[in-house]
């Protein structure tokens, strides 16, 4: 089969989340089991695009209201990522530093879809299966299908996957005048709650629908963010598949970003030495336990938490844990994560940044990993810490249920309920407890490093998901 994902992100071109790894990943394990995959994207001004050569392969334009805006499509040359990777340019829309955050971000990705649906319908041949990725390519089914001018693309099977249910790209209806001329008695397709809500319209229009986790799918019946009725309506073409991790990336015995690489043979001493290089760069005791959490400081994540959860836990164990935070996000919990570095000083640091190189130093050098969310569509970070031997501790939700059991199960994690500060202190007081036993620690770490969580179980899970559209 051909397949042609279509992202805000896709890593290492640009990243914001987890995202950016999938789409990174899941085409070159579609590859490795003999289809075609490729991915398009908006061409930002990343690094990664001027550290690299490429060559144009298409030039279009598309009206957008009484505008004409002409786009380029440009590919990587070298192919070093296992997979095609095309670039749309628009002037003055998608040539911008940051992926999110722009007020007029609604024009941008509507203009880079339609970019997208003009230069497929120029193609000479089409793709068996055009995936899109949350709802920044979420009208393009509809377009594909209810369009006047691209209506010859109706017969490509459409996939959405949902990445995270609470981004839905609202837009008024005033938006309608950047839309193609579309069936006039389809315009209840784009509607949900009295604005054109490009998540929810792809839900609508999609052959599939897939969350990045079962239990995720589960939980969108109810708490979706104003969508749930349309997760029951829909739900006979809905489904989850677990995220996978890309082996190339994240795997202990070959990463460069890691003061020293280890398998599952030597664990033990990977770890100590990974450790001993964090506790000295940030001024802890190594013989404590060294519990971290990666990643965006908002509210889904639980950050707020953190600072008061944190203390009490200090407080409550006598300081007998050392804690590293690394992310960025809302301003008011970076601040309060900030200001508890004096109160705290020689057991707590936090980097207030992304930061790639020191994520993956955490991954191998700590021993817990904490992850309070309170939305976890599937989560990446605990599969990550799992590969580097460093315990999970996370709440029964999303895919962190699906993917984490708790060392009381015979398993392989510390899990708690509630995304208060009470669970996360107790599971810290727990997470410390456990830390005193060496040998049960080290047991766990080697049954964590066997787990097989790559994409290749996924990613034929995707194969037969396309394949069920056409049975």
């Amino acid at each position: 089969m051909e397949i042609l994902h279509v992202s805000a992100e896709c890593f290492p071109m640009a990243k914001a989340g987890g995202l950016a790894d999938v789409v990174g990943a899941l085409p070159k394990y579609q590859i490795a089991i003999g289809h075609i995959a490729k991915v398009v994207m908006p061409m930002y001004r990343t690094s990664f695009l001027y550290n690299n050569e490429w060559e144009v392969v298409h030039k279009g334009a598309i009206q957008f209201g009484e505008s004409q805006l002409e786009f380029t499509v440009i590919k990587e040359k070298s192919d070093f990522l296992k997979f095609n990777l095309f670039c749309i340019d628009i002037h003055g829309l998608l040539d911008r530093q940051k992926i999110y955050g722009y007020d007029d971000d609604n024009e941008r990705f509507l203009a880079f879809q339609l970019s997208v649906i003009e230069w497929v319908s120029k193609w000479k041949h089409q793709p068996d299966v055009v995936h899109v990725h949350d709802y920044h390519a979420g009208l393009i089914p509809f377009f594909m299908r209810y369009c006047y001018d691209y209506r010859h693309l109706n017969t490509i099977k459409t996939v959405l996957t949902i990445h995270n249910a609470q981004y839905q790209g609202w837009m008024n209806w005033s938006f309608k005048k950047y839309f193609p001329v579309y069936d006039s008695w389809k315009a209840g397709l784009l509607e949900w709650n009295n604005q054109i809500n490009p998540l929810a319209c792809a839900i609508k229009c999609a052959d599939k629908v897939n969350t990045v986790s079962p239990t995720y799918m589960k939980e969108l019946m109810n708490t979706a963010n104003g969508l749930e009725s349309l997760f029951e309506f829909e739900k006979g073409k809905c489904s989850g598949i677990i995220n996978g991790i890309d082996n190339s990336v994240w795997n202990p015995k070959t990463d460069p970003l890691i003061h020293k690489q280890f398998d599952q043979k030597n664990i033990v001493v990977g770890k100590r030495k990974n450790k001993q290089k964090l506790c000295e760069a940030f001024g802890f005791d190594e013989s404590l336990p060294l519990i971290v959490f990666i990643g965006r400081l908002v509210g889904e994540k639980a950050a707020d938490l953190l600072p008061e959860a944190i203390s009490n836990a200090f407080e409550k164990s006598n300081k007998k844990f050392n804690c590293l935070i690394l992310g960025n996000g809302e301003k008011t919990i970076e601040k309060k994560l900030s200001a508890i570095h004096q109160q705290w000083f020689g057991y707590y640091h936090s980097q207030i940044e992304y930061n790639e190189k020191l994520s993956h130093q955490m991954y191998a050098g700590a021993d817990f990993l904490l992850m309070p969310s309170r939305v976890e569509p599937c989560g990446l970070n605990q599969l990550y810490a799992m590969k580097y031997g460093t315990i999970p501790i996370v709440r029964r939700t999303g895919g962190l249920n699906d993917t984490v059991v708790d060392i009381g199960d015979n398993g392989y994690g510390i899990c708690f309920n509630n995304a208060t500060v009470e669970d996360i202190v107790f599971s810290i007081i727990r997470a410390i407890k456990f830390y005193e036993n060496a040998d049960m620690v080290d047991n766990i770490r080697k049954k964590m490093i066997k787990i097989n969580t790559s994409w290749e179980k996924s990613a034929q899970d995707y194969i037969d998901l396309y394949h069920s559209i056409y049975r």
